[in-house]
């Protein structure tokens, strides 16, 4: 089998000539004077070979817009450190509960693991394309006094988005953790957790902890109190924020996996609930997915726990990228010579690629482009 992708045509790449003329329309509507792509990730253990892919391909695509529209362009990655870390049920109510990696480690060793495990490969990525990257944490980003005064603003029109951000229960998922020194914990799926403002810039949390029971907590655009959203909801407030700081000299472009073509339907249909207009929406580019044999996308745990498969002809490192059997410069290499096959077609760019499939084109010596006839 070919290592050269053979592509089939779509609806949206038959549009396209180039692959990033899928953002031209935004940048001829209000010309930026500068690019910003966010890309964010779940840090959660070592990346796998999907996590690369998307920032290497952030970190091209951004090159390819500086050097085609002559706007400086930028990077920045949102380490989501408020994933799940720990996991229990109370065994009086059957409540979840969840501790997340940001209060189960503290600042120093995420830190630490955010320089360990990505740092290395964004380094040489910037070396090799003159892209200027930002890393920023969820920590970091929820302690903000902009994110903070965007969620306080939001609150009293959370009714108009609840559904889009919860379809099957209404109820967006808001986790303030136990403030009890050493605890942090917090009910998965927010059952008893009650929000509500006491005045423009105060919002008043009560919860229930699995160790200290009932809990107070108060959220201003300054106090310290951990303000940690479920998924669309930190989106919604994260790409609100990003369109109330954005001004005409700055596009906002955010960096997703295909996986999020669906999710980021729900999370628009919220945006205008709230009252943004259509042209208000964030630009938004889906990356190719990573799938298995079966067409489910590339799952760590899910291989691991006998789940999924992983076809033999995919090596080990894809699921663990610290074992990639070389340095890191050499992967950065590779992975942008991937990259560079699949932005020269929007055939290519426009699809999923299997672990396997993935695998070829990376470890290919000379990677080139063919489509499909």
């Amino acid at each position: 089998m070919t290592s050269h992708p053979v592509s089939p045509n779509t609806v949206l790449a038959n549009a396209l000539l180039r692959t990033e003329d899928v953002l031209t329309p935004r940048i001829l509507a209000t010309p930026p004077e500068r690019i910003v792509l966010v890309v964010g990730t779940q840090i959660n253990g070592a990346p796998h070979i999907g996590t690369s892919l998307v920032q290497s391909l952030a970190f091209a695509m951004a090159a390819r817009l500086r050097d085609r529209f002559g706007i400086p362009s930028a990077v920045v990655f949102s380490a989501l450190d408020n994933a799940p870390y720990e996991l229990a049920t109370d065994p009086a109510s059957g409540h979840r509960y969840q501790r997340a990696y940001a209060q189960a480690l503290g600042e120093k060793a995420l830190t630490d693991l955010v320089t360990a495990l990505y740092q290395p490969l964004f380094t040489a990525l910037t070396r090799r394309l003159g892209i200027p990257h930002h890393v920023e944490t969820y920590t970091q980003q929820q302690a903000g006094e902009y994110f903070r005064r965007t969620w306080l603003r939001l609150l009293p029109r959370i009714d108009a988005a609840r559904w889009w951000l919860a379809p099957s229960t209404g109820t967006p998922h808001l986790r303030v953790p136990c403030p009890q020194h050493g605890c942090g914990w917090s009910e998965k799926h927010a059952e008893r957790t009650r929000v509500h403002l006491t005045d423009q810039e105060t919002a008043a949390v009560s919860a229930v902890c699995l160790h200290h029971g009932p809990y107070r907590a108060t959220i201003t655009p300054t106090t310290s109190a951990y303000l940690d959203l479920a998924t669309l909801y930190r989106n919604l407030v994260k790409e609100l924020t990003l369109t109330s700081m954005a001004t005409r000299e700055t596009l906002y472009v955010m960096v997703k996996g295909g996986d999020w073509v669906f999710g980021s339907i729900l999370v628009d249909e919220a945006l205008q609930a709230v009252g943004l207009t259509r042209a208000q929406l964030p630009a938004r580019l889906f990356c190719p997915q990573v799938v298995t044999d079966t067409g489910a996308k590339l799952s760590k745990s899910l291989i691991r726990e006998g789940h999924a498969p992983l076809s033999e002809e995919a090596a080990r490192w894809m699921l663990d990228t610290r074992e990639w059997p070389g340095t890191v410069t050499e992967y950065a290499d590779q992975l942008l010579a991937t990259t560079q096959t699949m932005l020269s077609d929007p055939r290519h760019f426009f699809r999923s690629y299997s672990a396997a499939e993935i695998g070829r084109l990376i470890t290919a010596p000379a990677p080139r482009s063919i489509s499909a006839p």
